[in-house]
């Protein structure tokens, strides 16, 4: 393959990358979740990044809760659906991340330093093979 196809080669994997990149911000931004608490005295809707976006009293259960007891099941719930959308959005994310990193530690920002800037560099095999580097371990 010479110089011109490899260049090539490597423009149509960046508008492939670049596509379906557009999808994949598309689908985080659709992201939604919910939780019930368990005898329906709340319901708590998140968004993409974990942000409330609807409570609801789906029964009058709740009026038989203390406050701090209500607070503690709303925050509970919340943190369900919290979970839940985090699920979906690694679900997301994992098929465009590297090899190695850990799409659930990254959208719960528990991913090492490394993660974002790993020792050596990613870098495609045929990137590799246009500067000479050859293959090196990761």
């Amino acid at each position: 393959m010479n110089f011109n196809e490899r260049i090539e080669n490597l423009f149509e994997e960046y508008q492939k990358q670049r596509s379906s990149l557009t999808e994949m911000q598309r689908r985080m931004s659709e992201l939604s979740a919910t939780a019930t608490s368990p005898r329906r005295e709340v319901s708590v809707t998140v968004g993409q990044n974990g942000v409330m976006t609807d409570i609801k009293f789906p029964t009058s259960a709740h009026k038989r809760l203390t406050p701090a007891d209500l607070t503690e099941l709303i925050m509970t719930t919340y943190a369900e659906a919290k979970e839940s959308v985090m699920d979906q959005a690694a679900a997301v994310l994992a098929p465009m991340m590297p090899e190695g990193l850990d799409a659930h530690s990254l959208v719960r920002g528990t991913a090492g330093a490394d993660a974002f800037m790993p020792a050596e560099p990613r870098m495609a095999t045929s990137v590799r093979e246009i500067l000479g580097m050859g293959r090196q371990s990761s």
